[in-house]
């Protein structure tokens, strides 16, 4: 169950903009020796200076050092320990040895049996010259923010174990677990990153080729051709994930409904670097087309809602092409929310 949670947590539109708002987030799991973090955001490697690689699998406390009260942090380990949401202005130091202070929300997050599932850190960096009024504001929008992911991640939770019970497998769950399968390829390629160097960002290049050739390896049959051509790009690590979520829910979309009563067919993906930055992705078929009449991304169902709510949470734009044969969808993605080394 944890490892299915931790894979899906950039799968909801709440957690879009946090990197931009400075607000990092930090999942423990209490049922794992120590309550170690699952999970971190970009907000939170960039705020630190700690890769997550660096910080999944450890206790938050790495982050004290010298000078951080003892009275605050007994505080914080207090309302863990009663599993009650608590609030504190923590000391914490960077990778660098440089000190810096939190405000830190921590929360439980329960099941549907009411049984606390992981621990929710919310947290905002109080600058030198934030005043009380301005730090009390940062505490309720805090708080707002830590409200709206407990609640999806209960959600999440209760989906999950609600499925998992069931003798079936809902088309909604199926989709569920291909979002799973998605992220799981998304952490292989943060650990090579990791392992190479201390940036978070990976190859898109690498994990869109793997990621494609995986949905055809399942739901492929004979007559239905994939082509790749993807350029070697490298992107931070949750522009990844989304765009990894966007291509995957059109080409499986592609593989399951494009060659309705045909043989023969072609898939295509192609993504090329924009030459302002960014990039552009397009995955088209040649199938039977999307139907001029339908609405497209549809809102009423669970995949149309992820790719508009993805594309949003990426600032970027989508269009959909309709040809002589199949349709051409056209992603783009700007500068301002990639960054490309060469």
């Amino acid at each position: 169950m944890a490892d299915t949670i931790e894979e899906l947590l950039e799968d909801d539109k709440s957690f879009e903009g946090f990197s931009r708002a400075q607000v990092s987030m930090v999942v423990t799991n209490p049922h794992l020796e120590d309550n170690p973090i699952v999970y971190v955001n970009q907000a939170f490697t960039r705020i630190t200076g700690y890769a997550r690689s660096a910080s999944i699998g450890r206790n938050c406390r790495f982050l004290q050092g010298e000078g951080t009260s003892k009275r605050d942090v007994d505080r914080l380990r207090m309302g863990i320990e009663a599993q009650q949401a608590s609030t504190v202005d923590l000391l914490n130091f960077r990778a660098n040895g440089e000190p810096f202070t939190n405000r830190l929300i921590v929360a439980p997050i329960n099941d549907e049996n009411g049984e606390v599932a992981y621990f929710i850190g919310i947290q905002k960096e109080l600058k030198n010259g934030d005043t009380s009024a301005r730090a009390d504001k940062i505490n309720d929008q805090l708080i707002e923010v830590q409200n709206r992911v407990k609640s999806d991640l209960s959600m999440i939770i209760g989906m999950l174990r609600q499925q998992s019970h069931a003798t079936s497998v809902p088309e909604d769950f199926a989709a569920l677990s291909r979002r799973i399968e998605t992220m799981q390829l998304l952490y292989e390629e943060m650990k090579l990153s990791d392992s190479q160097s201390n940036r978070d960002s990976i190859q898109m290049g690498s994990f869109i080729s793997r990621l494609c050739a995986a949905i055809a390896h399942i739901e492929g049959r004979s007559g239905i051709r994939l082509s790749l051509q993807v350029e070697s790009l490298e992107v931070p690590i949750e522009t990844a994930t989304r765009v990894g979520l966007v291509v995957s829910e059109l080409v499986t979309n592609a593989y399951q409904h494009a060659f309705e009563r045909m043989d023969m067919g072609l898939v295509e993906i192609r993504m090329t670097r924009l030459s302002e930055g960014g990039l552009r992705l397009i995955v088209a078929d040649d199938g039977v087309g999307i139907p001029s009449t339908s609405q497209w991304p549809d809102q009423t169902t669970m995949g149309g809602r992820m790719i508009t709510g993805l594309i949003e949470g990426l600032e970027g734009t989508l269009q959909l092409g309709r040809g002589a044969a199949g349709s051409v969808v056209t992603i783009d993605v700007p500068a301002g929310a990639t960054v490309i080394f060469d």
